[in-house]
């Protein structure tokens, strides 16, 4: 029997998502358990409910664009004592994206364009995770309770990671990664239509945050926000190393903070997804130019954003988070 309950993906907004949304990799959306997802998910969802957790599993949770790759490198380098040298090797190989595969459908595109070869993490990301040795890094943009049995249940002691960041900054960098990666090609007002009508992938984005916010105090589960990240990094460095059990010395703090500079890691071909970018181009598989990390700042979604989605997302914001106790 299935786990996963699936549904249409049909608002008042949907003609945007079918006309301005839909790729040679991207067909079309479903509902999994009310979280929209493309509809290539339905082929994955069940393994991933099934998928043998281990004990020293560390996962990065997050929804789309809060921070997701800053904190896989900190809490990648904080595991691994610091391993710089390690950490040259491309992010998604050391620390693959479980919903890769679903998210992109190559199967049509592949045959069109026989130079392009997909490593295992992109062409079956769940094999790849299921074949790596321990211990294991896995990332995530599944909301908790789309997450494997065996991690959901806490029958292991695998441990969360989720890092969460102010809604209208979450939008505006969505805008910007979905145009250049995801072949969306409508506007950033039409966007905002999207993400506030809870239409894009990963979405609802407050049930993504509250599914996790809600374990915030179990002992498995360590709770992070974007803006405490920029604010103070050193703090956050020295909490995700204690929830991790590793003893950072004040100077190893100091060397990790330079190397999570936004800079650095901007420069850094093993964190910042240009390699993807340039396969991207070659194959003309997305007609956009940018960059994958563009300003890491905080507030450039008011900034962007009309006075009427400011008031739209205020609102949303009071009215799903007012007695949570979570703020931004």
């Amino acid at each position: 029997m299935s786990d996963i309950t699936y549904s249409s993906v049909d608002n008042e907004v949907s003609d945007i998502l079918n006309k301005r949304f839909v790729t040679s990799f991207r067909n079309g959306y479903i509902k999994a358990n009310d979280v929209v997802l493309p509809v290539y998910f339905k082929k994955f969802g069940q393994r991933i409910q099934d998928m043998e957790i281990r004990d020293d599993d560390v996962w990065v949770c997050s929804y789309p664009k809060t921070g997701t790759t800053w904190c896989q490198e900190m809490t990648w380098c904080i595991a691994n004592d610091l391993d710089f040298e390690g950490a040259k090797q491309f992010l998604p190989e050391r620390f693959p994206f479980l919903d890769h595969t679903p998210l992109f459908d190559y199967e049509k595109v592949l045959p069109e364009k026989p130079d392009l070869k997909l490593p295992l993490y992109v062409s079956d990301s769940i094999t790849y995770i299921n074949e790596l040795k321990s211990p294991r890094f896995i990332k995530t943009h599944l909301p908790y309770k789309l997450l494997p049995k065996k991690l959901r249940d806490q029958s292991t002691k695998a441990k969360i990671v989720y890092v969460a960041r102010n809604p209208k900054d979450t939008c505006l960098s969505y805008f910007h990664h979905c145009c250049l990666l995801e072949g969306y090609t409508g506007n950033f007002e039409d966007f905002c239509k999207l993400f506030t009508s809870d239409s894009l992938c990963f979405s609802p984005f407050f049930d993504h945050i509250l599914g996790y916010w809600n374990r915030k105090d179990d002992s498995q589960v360590l709770f992070l926000k974007y803006e405490d990240m920029k604010q103070d990094l050193r703090t956050v460095i020295r909490q995700t190393a204690q929830f991790l059990g590793k003893d950072l010395a004040d100077d190893q703090v100091l060397v990790l903070e330079d190397h999570l500079s936004f800079e650095s890691m901007k420069n850094n071909r093993a964190v910042n997804y240009e390699p993807v970018i340039e396969i991207n181009k070659t194959h003309n598989l997305i007609d956009a130019n940018g960059t994958f990390m563009r300003s890491g700042t905080v507030g450039g979604g008011k900034q962007k954003m009309s006075p009427e989605f400011i008031n739209i997302f205020d609102e949303w914001e009071e009215k799903c988070l007012g007695k949570s106790g979570l703020k931004f």
